[in-house]
């Protein structure tokens, strides 16, 4: 069978029994509970978190009201890196304890930008980001939708993303490789960057390797310390709390709820399929950001969104998505499938599947937030 490492696929792909060993899949286990101390435990000691603080102090920048929202933009420091700027949307003149969303920006080979792939704050939009938002979420910014409808949503710029992005200046020659940002909001010279950064991923992953701690570690760290932020916003009902995003968001959506149970309803989309189809098919397409080692034994990759049964979870792939097989992405929907159903929640898990290329368009945007409508306003 023709695949990524050739003659030692199936081999390698045979080292990883199914299900896993952790996994709720098998029989056996004593109860639910039993099974996901276990195994969230096994999942956070792969992660390998570095150290990211308490609560962030947020610092408001600026007040804004745009389009009929009352927006804050924000920024704080974590114990390392650059400042994290982030955005908080709800409807103007909303009040009292508001449900809430963690909005998770995409990857989308990238880098440059992180919190403006999904928000509006002005009329004044990056033609990048403009561009963007029309081809993989029908010409909107769905945080801003999301907003609209009645929650509390945080959107912050991710490791290596935006304003935490790994900056010129502060490299070693041999590394640059002649990047400068004289001129960083320039069209050609933000190309040059999100080149670079592709370039620098294998780089930054090992470097992290080499500190003990893993790229997945590190965003569920700090989306965890954003988590931590918005549950204490006075105008937000912390029992109320979802997560989502497209792709890199959808990313971080997996590995955020399964290692956090204050995530009340979660919706990944455009990123569900198995350990198997990055072994064997689609790993040459993906971020080095996705890869845990040693976890695909325990468990497999949307084993790790079961983790928060039985918390409202939901999973919006397309067919045509040339970043995963259907097969597997078939597969990866049916073990969810099975865990909610084997944990006696069987309705609080959905998966779906649309037309199209890898998006979170309009008609998907529609369902995930009537989701989150069911399980967050109810």
């Amino acid at each position: 069978m023709l695949n990524n490492i050739g003659a030692y696929g199936e081999w390698a792909a045979g080292l990883v029994p199914d299900p896993p060993r952790l996994s709720y899949r098998k029989p056996g286990w004593a109860s639910l509970n039993a099974w996901k101390a276990q195994a969230r435990q096994r999942y956070l000691d792969a992660l390998l978190r570095p150290e990211s603080g308490g609560t962030p102090r947020a610092t408001v920048q600026h007040h804004i009201e745009f389009d009929g929202l009352a927006i804050e933009h924000l920024s704080w420091q974590l114990p390392y890196g650059p400042p994290t700027e982030a955005i908080v949307l709800k409807s103007a003149g909303a009040s009292g304890k508001l449900p809430a969303v963690l909005a998770l920006h995409d990857h989308g080979g990238n880098k440059y930008f992180g919190t403006r792939k999904i928000t509006r704050i002005s009329q004044d939009v990056h033609p990048a980001m403009a561009a963007h938002q029309e081809r993989f979420y029908g010409g909107v910014a769905w945080a801003n939708e999301l907003a609209r409808r009645g929650y509390v949503v945080l959107v912050t710029d991710a490791f290596s993303f935006g304003s935490r992005r790994v900056r010129a200046g502060d490299l070693s020659d041999p590394v640059r490789r002649g990047l400068t940002e004289q001129n960083p909001e320039a069209s050609d010279e933000i190309q040059r960057y999100n080149a670079w950064a592709e370039a620098h991923e294998h780089v930054l992953s090992k470097s992290l390797f080499c500190a003990g701690t893993t790229w997945p570690g590190v965003f569920v760290g700090e989306d965890q310390r954003a988590l931590d932020y918005l549950c204490s916003r006075p105008d937000v009902d912390a029992t109320r709390v979802g997560c989502g995003g497209l792709s890199g968001g959808g990313l971080r959506t997996v590995y955020l709820s399964g290692a956090d149970p204050r995530i009340r309803c979660s919706c990944a989309a455009g990123m569900l399929t198995t350990w198997r189809d990055f072994l064997l098919n689609k790993a040459y397409t993906h971020t080095w950001m996705v890869y845990i080692p040693g976890l695909p034994r325990d468990l497999d990759y949307p084993e790790i969104l079961g983790l928060n049964v039985p918390n409202a979870a939901m999973v919006l792939n397309n067919h045509e998505d040339q970043l995963f097989t259907v097969p597997e992405m078939e597969r990866g929907t049916n073990m969810l499938t099975e865990i909610y159903r084997n944990a006696g929640a069987p309705e609080r898990f959905q998966g779906k599947f649309y037309p199209g290329l890898h998006k979170f368009d309009r008609t998907m945007q529609a369902d995930a937030f009537a989701w989150f409508d069911k399980w967050l306003r109810a």
